[in-house]
């Protein structure tokens, strides 16, 4: 036997009915009799039914499937809340990867008919999870997945997520790093119509928690993380003028700057071509072979000097001939002093440049100065053997004379005038060199100032994604962990573009805090009949928040289909 619905229309309404039936054989084939009519059913508990039979597949969930009741007698005094979790931010994320199309990039990279959760999922999970709560995958596992909308979103249990499933989902990510560089160039133009005529290129480093043993890369080097006790890696980012990502590369600890731009001119010109682009780099990139490959094949290019280059430009920092770029800065165009006489050299002063170096060597010197006349104390009391650090020291603005007359030494200094006087004339000036020559020493400062937004896309990195410090100790898992912070700052770079074209500045961080407040929750409404209707519904946005999801042209829905298996 079976329940057979029956539908009869009056005044344009429908009415439904229920009755049992039985199913029989006869010599003519089936037949059906009608064991008793049931009578009719209120919507509230029709829904009602169709919720309980959803955990059922067995049984007949489908007389249900047309409810979608508007109205139900609800008793308002058990009405509960449950299950309040995060939903503005991961929402934002994942509206973000389906608008750059990384979701459709991520589902035929990793394409796969074996895992019961495909890995184009967890990838997401992953980026989402970098954006929203930089953590390790043990925390997404353990606490954020399961506190967040995101088991609604994806349509995967909390239970399916666990720490292994995420390391393995690591390891797949990691082998599309040169495609989706190539599918992010596409997406940048045709999203937000960014030029590439302008490249910035930067490294950081990142350091370890642990020796890191098993990983060929991890070195001790130079730490901009001022963690010269732990070991490294360095990471090349390459950025357009407006600190949009164009690609990456993970180099070892110990390796100088200038040694990798070699292999990032490759990479990017095996991905993009030998387009007419300038580069733009930094001076910890200097040196013969840098210089040299740049020149060849007609590359362009503006890059800082060593503070040392301004030594030979001292007729030129007195004289006159300086240009105004805007108040308190000046530059000048000055002849190389080599024989390559393509390049030549912008020297630019800057009044806030300068009172920031005033500043340090004040203090420097002030410092000096009252630990040298401690030790001139120390001297006259012999209880100072040996002045030779002190004389390295101070030898940077003072003179420094020790004598030593019967067993004693006699220490007598004063300041070193002519090297407080150059200090002087050069504080707040800095070199750069280019050889573009149609362009104005103006438009030459103001392409490589904008090298500070590889510097701000590192902060980002640093600071809001949570790049370092590095807690896995393999290469391909420290390497895949630099990818997901990779992505997770495409997104952030996407929604500063956004919030850029909408007036709301390129900073996204207070509207992501904004955002973020959004929640969802479940309701229960305990209805007349007894049956219990569940509704997921996102939190109304104060008017603030309104507001600025209308400027972003954003629409996060008002209630998510229950979905009982989550």
């Amino acid at each position: 036997m079976f329940i057979r619905r029956l539908c009869i229309k009056r005044e344009g309404k429908s009415h439904f009915y229920f009755a049992l039936v039985k199913s029989y054989r006869t010599a003519r084939g089936p037949r059906q009799h009608v064991v008793a009519y049931l009578g009719d059913m209120k919507e509230a508990a029709r829904l009602g039914f169709r919720q309980a039979l959803q955990n059922h597949p067995e049984l007949q969930a489908t007389l249900f499937d047309d409810i979608s009741p508007d109205w139900v007698e609800v008793n308002v005094k058990d009405v509960k809340p449950e299950r309040l979790r995060r939903f503005g931010d991961v929402w934002l994320a994942l509206d973000l990867l389906k608008k750059l199309k990384l979701d459709c990039f991520f589902h035929e990279a990793l394409a796969s008919h074996r895992p019961k959760i495909p890995w184009a999922d967890l990838a997401s999970i992953l980026v989402v999870a970098r954006f929203c709560e930089p953590k390790s995958e043990l925390h997404i596992a353990e606490h954020f997945y399961s506190a967040t909308a995101l088991a609604d979103l994806l349509g995967i249990p909390a239970h399916d997520i666990y720490v292994n499933r995420l390391y393995r989902a690591l390891d797949k990510v990691l082998v599309h790093k040169d495609a989706l560089h190539r599918y992010l160039k596409e997406r940048w133009g045709e999203l937000f119509a960014i030029e590439y005529d302008i490249i910035l290129y930067d490294i950081t480093s990142t350091y370890f928690e642990g020796q890191a043993a098993k990983n060929s890369q991890a070195a001790y080097g130079y730490s901009r993380d001022h963690r010269r006790d732990c070991k490294q890696v360095l990471i090349a980012l390459v950025v357009t003028k407006e600190g949009i990502p164009l690609g990456y590369e993970v180099f070892a600890g110990n390796r100088h700057d200038s040694t990798t731009v070699a292999t990032i001119i490759q990479k990017i010109e095996a991905l993009y071509g030998k387009a007419d682009r300038v580069w733009i780099m930094d001076r910890g990139m200097v040196s013969a072979e840098t210089l040299e490959l740049l020149r060849q094949d007609g590359r362009r290019y503006i890059i800082g000097t060593p503070k040392s280059q301004l030594k030979k430009f001292e007729k030129e920092l007195r004289s006159e001939g300086w240009q105004m770029v805007h108040d308190g800065l000046e530059v000048k165009r000055c002849p190389a002093h080599e024989r390559k006489a393509d390049d030549s050299f912008i020297l630019c002063r800057s009044i806030a440049r300068r009172n920031k170096e005033i500043a340090m060597r004040e203090r420097f010197a002030k410092r000096i100065e009252t630990g040298l006349r401690q030790l001139e104390k120390n001297c006259e009391t012999g209880r100072l053997k040996n002045a030779k650090l002190a004389e390295r020291r101070a030898a940077k603005f003072f003179k420094i004379d020790v004598k030593e007359h019967r067993g004693t030494l006699h220490l007598t200094w004063s300041k070193h005038e002519e090297k407080l006087a150059w200090a002087n004339l050069s504080e707040g000036c800095y070199t750069l060199r280019s050889n573009v020559s149609d362009w104005t020493p103006q438009q030459l400062w103001q392409a490589y100032i904008q090298l500070t937004d590889a510097e701000k896309a590192f902060r980002i990195h640093k600071d809001d994604l949570k790049l370092r410090p590095v807690w896995h100790q393999i290469d391909k898992r420290v390497n895949a962990h630099i990818f997901v912070c990779f992505v997770a700052y495409v997104l952030w770079k996407c929604f500063g573009q956004m919030c850029k074209h909408a007036g709301l500045g390129d900073e996204p961080r207070k509207i992501i805090q904004e955002i973020k407040k959004l929640h969802l929750v479940d309701i229960i409404l305990p209805t007349r009949n007894g049956v219990d209707l569940r509704l997921r519904c996102v939190t109304t946005p104060d008017p603030d928040t309104a507001l600025l999801l209308q400027k972003l042209n954003l629409r996060p829905p008002s209630r998510l289909t229950v979905n009982p298996n989550l």
